[in-house]
């Protein structure tokens, strides 16, 4: 009896149910596993990895494994698709996750200039000073007498000490009221000196017909930070290109079919990993010899199918699945490419 590899903690439940249930069948049937390749069409590397839970089998596999170990395949088929669902979800998860991280980044970054961006020191506003409030309310605000109560015997003249605001000057209260036109004057005039210096800079004075441009403040520097990537990928974009697609971390949950096509007898995909910012070709049902190549933006790289009936080639930095196209040749001559789904 095989003796399996314990399956990952962070598969799904459903997912999990469903790589012991094909255990099970294989270890029921008496097969090992290379036998179980030869009979199904499926390498024996694809099966390692079905049945270690680093790769969903597609549902022709399913199909194909029911057929050889003489299992009902509606029953197993409807397992397959209750796990295909769950890997869905797992898949949409950790996107959401990434997209997370890069918000919080872009966030983070942000943060440096402040909610509202710079801001002027307390105390001043379009260049002028204005006075702090106190117990008795703002220092330059006009002082109005207090109107008399009604029934006073001394119309028109306040009752009492009714004035509000600071002290009267040592010069009397008509001197400070005074002073404080006279700041107000002073200061309003300063900032009608500011509005037509700045018409100034804005309009051209020279009588000609051009047009001066006026330079834009720099805006802030972008962020050129590479994505945090989960623990176990390796690589992200130009430094996945010529990379294993495995060994850097960028497969199994990670990698999605973008497109696919059938060429002769064997099946040609484009793989792509949104978490890696790449992409790679994979062909199964081949024989060796067969050919397989995935090309992106100008680049490219080559696969060689050898003993097993698959093989996949290393990635090529793109920056979405349609970018990337995968082709095979096939000893027979016959040649084909994906097309996007």
């Amino acid at each position: 009896m095989p003796r399996w590899k314990a399956l990952p903690e962070e598969l799904d439940p459903q997912v999990r149910e469903f790589a012991s249930q094909l255990r099970r069948l294989v270890d029921r049937s008496g097969l090992s596993i290379a036998a179980v390749a030869d009979r199904t069409g499926y390498s024996k590397t694809s099966w390692e990895r079905f049945l270690n839970g680093r790769l969903l089998a597609p549902k022709g596999a399913i199909v194909a494994l029911a057929e050889v170990t003489g299992t009902n395949p509606v029953h197993l088929t409807t397992m397959w698709e209750l796990a295909e669902r769950a890997w869905s979800r797992a898949e949409m998860r950790h996107d959401m996750t990434m997209e997370a991280i890069r918000i919080s980044q872009a966030r983070a970054a942000l943060g440096e200039f402040g909610p509202n961006g710079p801001t002027a020191p307390a105390g001043r506003s379009g260049g002028l000073t204005t006075a702090a409030p106190d117990e008795e309310g703002p220092r330059d605000r006009a002082q109005v007498p207090a109107q008399p109560r009604s029934g006073s015997g001394r119309a028109g003249k306040p009752s009492g000490p009714s004035y509000t605001g600071a002290p009267a000057s040592p010069g009397g209260p008509g001197q400070g009221r005074g002073r404080r036109r006279t700041t107000v004057f002073l200061a309003g005039l300063v900032g009608a000196l500011l509005v037509i210096a700045a018409a100034v800079l804005l309009t051209d004075l020279g009588g000609g017909d051009e047009t001066r441009t006026v330079a834009k403040p720099p805006s802030a520097a972008p962020t050129t930070s590479a994505p945090e990537l989960p623990a176990g990928v390796k690589c992200f974009g130009a430094d996945c290109t010529g990379q294993d697609p495995e060994n850097m971390g960028c497969g199994g949950q990670l990698a999605t079919t973008a497109s696919r096509a059938t060429v002769g007898t064997a099946v040609v995909e484009v793989r792509y990993s949104k978490t890696c910012g790449a992409a790679w070709a994979r062909i199964t049902q081949a024989t060796p010899g067969d050919k397989v190549q995935i090309s992106a933006d100008g680049e490219s790289e080559n696969g060689l199918v050898n003993a097993d009936k698959d093989a996949y080639t290393p990635m090529v930095a793109v920056a979405a699945e349609s970018e990337a196209e995968a082709c095979a040749t096939l000893t027979t001559g016959t040649k084909g490419c994906t097309t996007e789904q």
